[in-house]
């Protein structure tokens, strides 16, 4: 074991000389003109720990310098979303009112904004055909909940299963017209992109529950004018980001073992538009693709390189090239990670743990900052990246300080957070309100890290898991904890842990296979995969990682169950979960508060209402952070 590690300072961002008494400007669903000239955004100003989601407005910037353009708020009761740029430059966005439970889609050209379409129930994704005369989009009619399966599910009364929320691919005219339903009723379409001659489109869909069939999705052809469905590929691996070549005779997409719709990591492969066996164009890798764009300028992705976020070119026949840009920190823009113009511009938004979200726009290998408005704030925290050898294999991870905790006397305590997923990876994020800043206010260690099972380090590492959670992925998190010590001044006698979701599993797992830790915060976590098999609205996502289901294979379920091993447990764990989560049902956090309790664990069960897969209700999260501040306070300070 060895741990290399270096301060996060990308050159990309200007430290802040002290904190501003200004909100955190947040951009969201970042698109770009295709001229390059202009970009777009969703922009908002957060107060910290704020009881209420701060309205947002689209603001559209020059590149060149950053400067305002113009700043739209046609509906003052609405959220937007889906920002797209059409090629004569003319903007289409999402309005979403959700006292009426209304969408509607409109379009920006000139001073002028029209409202298209509206639909009862949930839309998103628009996107302009490539002669721009339609717009295209995923409708939800009578959407019964918000989409997907982190969110929170319906009541479950009466027949169960009978009825499903159906995304479906919808066109409208771009001068106005009639909004038309395309892809078939029964047909959940997750993702999609035009066809180059604008006659149908290439998706990601599966039959049936869209919340609980994403894992077995397939790449299928929709016919704009008939609905016509046409099997392309049927990936022996999780798929995103289908995207159409430019001649329309190859489809390319990130195929790889992922836990989530949305959390995207893998290789690259492509398959014929005519369909057939597809091809991994990406094989070893030592990384994870995380986004595609397809069009004039070729095949460009992004890529998560270890700590680094890259911009990756890809020929299709021979394979990744060198990164054009790579960085330190997270990326985001709209529904991809980077957005591309015609003439080659790429723009995205940019933060780590030390710097504030800023817009980056310009050539791919020399992109500059374009937004200022949270210069302003200074860190709170000192990050470095940490590498570690474990199982054969480097590791990756994030040490996070209070800033200046370097120079001060005596071991400090660490809490380790482990991410979901598992596939998944903690990535740079601002850090200035939360829980996070909480415990870091409070003079905590973090530590974030990347194990086994993540995104990274190559497909091989993410699918090293498979049939062995809590083994390795839980010897390269005690290894990191070694380096970490071995890298800063940290107690062993007062660590923490806490994590949600598969987080949360390895938090109830880690308290039956370790003394190590002396407090727990367990969050929508699993303690007994039997009993999760059948009580979860998305049991496929198990099969790719124990082969075969719980029926099959009851043994390799039970083995990896914290309630097998109950009687080891000896940390004192809180616990908490949303009432009507979907993805890890709460009956999981009572089975093991209960055997927590038979054991005589101290532990503590919050199930908050009408939560899904993730606390969201500020009220709920303000007394999560308490509870769990208290927590970590009680058992590692004795207060």
């Amino acid at each position: 074991m060895r741990a290399h590690h270096g301060l996060l300072l990308p050159l990309i961002l200007a430290t802040g000389t002290a904190v501003s008494a200004q909100p955190l400007r947040q951009y969201a669903d970042l698109a770009i003109a295709p001229a390059g000239d202009r970009v777009a955004s969703v922009e908002s100003a957060a107060e910290p720990d704020a009881p209420d989601t701060a309205s947002g407005a689209i603001v559209v910037r020059a590149t060149g310098d950053g400067h305002v353009i113009a700043r739209l708020d046609p509906c003052r009761s609405c959220s937007y979303s889906g920002l797209a740029f059409g090629p004569a430059g003319q903007l289409a966005f999402i309005a979403r009112d959700k006292a009426v439970g209304s969408a509607t889609l409109m379009v920006q050209a000139g001073r002028a904004t029209r409202r298209l379409a509206t639909v009862q129930g949930l839309a998103a994704t628009p996107r302009w055909s490539p002669d721009g005369t339609r717009i295209a989009l995923l409708v939800t009619i009578g959407a019964r909940k918000e989409t997907g399966a982190t969110q929170a599910g319906i009541r479950e009364v009466g027949e169960i299963g009978q009825t499903n929320d159906e995304q479906r691919i919808a066109i409208v005219p771009a001068g106005g017209g009639v909004l038309k339903t395309v892809s078939p009723a029964d047909r959940f379409v997750y993702e999609y992109d035009w066809m180059p001659d604008g006659k149908g489109f290439v998706a990601t869909t599966a039959l049936g529950n869209g919340d609980a069939n994403w894992w077995i999705a397939t790449i299928d052809a929709i016919d704009a004018a008939s609905g016509t469905v046409r099997s392309i590929a049927k990936p022996a691996t999780q798929a995103n980001f289908p995207r159409v070549s430019p001649d329309g005779k190859n489809v390319a997409f990130i195929g790889g073992v992922m836990s989530d719709f949305g959390s995207v990591g893998g290789d690259i492969w492509t398959v014929p538009m005519a369909g057939g066996t597809a091809t991994d164009v990406t094989p070893s890798y030592h990384g994870s693709f995380t986004s595609l764009s397809w069009d004039a300028n070729g095949l460009r992705a992004t890529a998560l390189l270890g700590a680094q976020a890259a911009i990756v070119p890809v020929d299709p026949a021979g394979g990744p090239g060198k990164p054009l840009w790579s960085a330190a920190v997270s990326i985001a823009a709209g529904g991809a990670k980077i957005v591309f113009a015609r003439n080659g511009a790429m723009a995205t938004v940019v933060q780590d743990f030390e710097h504030g979200p800023a817009i980056l726009a310009g050539p791919p290998s020399a992109p500059i900052r374009i937004s200022h408005e949270n210069d302003g704030f200074a860190p709170i925290v000192s990050a470095r990246s940490l590498t570690w050898r474990s199982g054969g294999s480097d590791v990756q991870g994030w040490l996070v300080a209070p800033r200046g905790a370097a120079t001060s006397s005596g071991k400090a305590p660490m809490i380790t957070d482990v991410h979901g997923g598992p596939a998944a990876a903690t990535s740079p994020a601002f850090i200035w309100q939360g829980s996070t800043a909480a415990l870091i206010k409070a003079g905590y260690w973090l530590f974030f890290p990347n194990p086994r099972g993540s995104y990274g380090q190559g497909e091989a590492f993410t699918a090293a898991n498979r049939r062995d959670f809590g083994g390795g992925d839980l010897k390269d998190i005690l290894a990191g904890i070694d380096a970490a010590e071995a890298a800063a001044p940290i107690d062993d006698r007062r660590l923490g842990l806490m994590g949600g979701s598969y987080g949360g599993f390895m938090a109830m797992w880690a308290n039956t296979q370790t003394r190590r830790f002396k407090a727990i915060v367990a969050a929508a976590g699993l303690s007994n995969w039997i009993s999760y098999y059948g009580t979860n609205g998305i049991n496929s996502w198990m099969i790719p990682y124990f082969g075969k289901s719980m029926y099959d294979d009851p043994q390799a379920y039970w083995d990896v169950s914290a309630i097998k091993f109950i009687k080891q447990a000896r940390t004192p764990t809180l616990i908490t979960v949303g009432e009507r989560d979907i993805e890890v049902p709460p009956t999981q956090s009572v089975e093991y508060w209960n055997g927590l309790k038979a054991v005589g664990v101290p532990t503590s069960l919050i199930i908050y209402p009408d939560e899904g897969h993730g606390i969201r209700a500020p009220e709920h999260v303000a007394d999560a952070r308490r509870r769990t501040i208290a927590w970590f306070d009680q058992y590692l300070r004795g207060r």
